[in-house]
C-alpha cells in the first residue's frame, strides 16, 4: 500500500506540473534543446514542420534562416517561426498529458480505497467451516 501511495504522489505531482508549466518555461526548454541539436537535425525539423528558425529574427539568426530548406522558403520569403509551432504542439500535449495523468491518479486512489475496504471480506459462497 505504501508503494501505491508513493506512485500516486509522483503521478499526481507530474500531472500537476504538466498543467502548470507556462509558455515562457516551454520556450526556454525548446530553445535549450534547439541549440543542442545538430544542424542536420534542425534542418530535418524545419523541413518536416515547414518553418524556419526558432523564435526571433536577430542578426545572429540571419545565417540560420538563409540556410533553411523548408518548403515555405521556396514558395515565399515569409516562413513561420518553428518555435511558435513547437509551442502550440507542446502546449496541447502537456494539457492532454496532465489531464490523463490526473484522471488515472484519482482512479488509482479509488482502487486503493476499494482494496483496503474489501480486502478482508469472506466469500459468502465458501464453506463456513473451512479454514480461511
Amino acid at each position: 500500500m505504501i508503494i501505491l501511495g508513493l506512485v500516486f504522489i509522483v503521478q499526481f505531482g507530474i500531472s500537476c506540473s504538466c498543467l502548470a508549466i507556462n509558455r515562457n518555461k516551454q520556450a526556454d526548454v525548446i530553445s535549450a534543446s534547439w541549440w543542442v541539436m545538430s544542424n542536420s537535425t534542425r534542418h530535418e525539423f524545419e523541413r518536416n514542420f515547414d518553418c524556419c528558425g526558432l523564435f526571433n529574427r536577430t542578426a545572429l539568426h540571419v545565417r540560420e534562416e538563409t540556410s533553411c530548406s523548408a518548403m515555405c522558403r521556396t514558395r515565399s520569403s515569409a516562413c513561420q517561426m518553428c518555435g511558435e509551432k513547437f509551442l502550440k504542439h507542446s502546449d496541447k500535449a502537456l494539457k492532454i498529458l496532465g489531464g490523463v495523468g490526473l484522471f488515472f491518479s484519482f482512479t488509482e486512489i479509488l482502487g486503493v480505497w476499494l482494496a483496503m475496504r474489501f480486502r478482508n471480506q469472506k466469500d459468502p459462497r465458501a464453506n463456513p467451516s473451512a479454514f480461511l
